[in-house]
């Protein structure tokens, strides 16, 4: 089983997403398990899982249909995006290898590229050049900064034509383990303050090695994020991770106000939070009714 989580670059228009999302149903083999669409970010998260080849029909199809239906060049907020598919991640499960991942990411990015003449960049375990295992990297200057910049032999795309698609844009395919979209509320207006904080966290800065991080403004809610990728929350728990950013923000005067899980998330994550919350002594997952009772014991 291989799970595949895209981010299309269309949060406001649901008539838009459904139509991504019946081609995912589509596929025979493919389950749906879920989708998140914000619209300050105009982002949709979509989670599925099937088998290997299953999988990359239905990446290959929701990325066609995205492309139909996403103009780029309309497309404003929040989240840094290089295309109306900005991102393919395929993430093994059960049965497969990160290998097999890795060959199933370039088979699907070099289809998209030909096929679609979409240019695609391969990053994290799929990368065939190792400066672009950074996905921030591949993303640099966004999608209209990606315009010009295209051109430039450091930055040609590994598949498909060296300029952007007219109104898709580019897309990032890559092979990854499991991560959480993690996004934490300031009780601020002022985006500079979550940009400081993003930066102390992420391990490009010199924070937590697992963690990317960015701060943005949410302009619908006049409020400003720390938007964070968890890449290994057995690394970096997120009670870890929430406590290091109200610590940070308490520097500036400023309380955590909220939080929220984009897409899906692993429940060892949860309970790993809720243990540290709740000062449980000696507690063990196979505590919880519903793990025992899925687990049959």
């Amino acid at each position: 089983m291989v799970e595949c989580v895209p981010n299309f670059s269309e949060g406001r228009r649901p008539e838009v997403v459904e139509q991504i999302l019946d081609v995912i149903r589509g596929v025979a083999g493919v389950k749906l398990l879920d989708y998140s669409s914000d619209p300050s970010h105009n982002r949709t998260v979509v989670t599925f899982v099937g088998g290997p080849e299953q999988v990359k029909t239905a990446a290959f199809l929701a990325a066609q249909k995205a492309a139909e239906l996403i103009d780029m060049e309309r497309h404003r907020g929040e989240h840094p995006r290089i295309g109306a598919t900005d991102v393919i991640p395929l993430i093994p499960i059960s049965g497969v290898t990160m290998e097999d991942c890795v060959r199933l990411a370039r088979e699907l990015g070099r289809e998209i590229g030909e096929k679609l003449q979409i240019p695609v960049y391969l990053y994290e375990e799929a990368a065939l050049r190792p400066e672009r295992k950074s996905l921030p990297k591949v993303r640099q200057g966004e999608y209209e900064g990606l315009k010009e910049a295209i051109g430039r032999p450091e930055r040609r795309p590994d598949f498909g034509p060296a300029r952007l698609h007219p109104t898709a844009g580019a897309t990032a395919v890559g092979a990854r383990p499991p991560l959480i979209a993690y996004n934490i509320n300031l009780g601020t207006d002022d985006v500079a303050v979550a940009k400081a904080i993003a930066k102390a966290i992420r391990g490009s800065s010199g924070g937590y090695p697992s963690i990317k991080a960015l701060g943005i403004m949410l302009k619908d809610r006049n409020v400003a994020q720390v938007t964070i990728n968890v890449c290994n929350y057995r690394e970096v728990p997120l009670h870890r991770v929430l406590e290091t950013v109200k610590s940070e923000a308490a520097r500036y005067g400023v309380n955590v106000i909220g939080s929220e899980i984009v897409g899906l998330v692993p429940m060892e994550a949860l309970l790993d939070a809720a243990a540290f919350y709740l000062r449980l002594e000696g507690f063990r997952q196979d505590q919880v009714l519903e793990k025992r009772i899925h687990e049959g014991g």
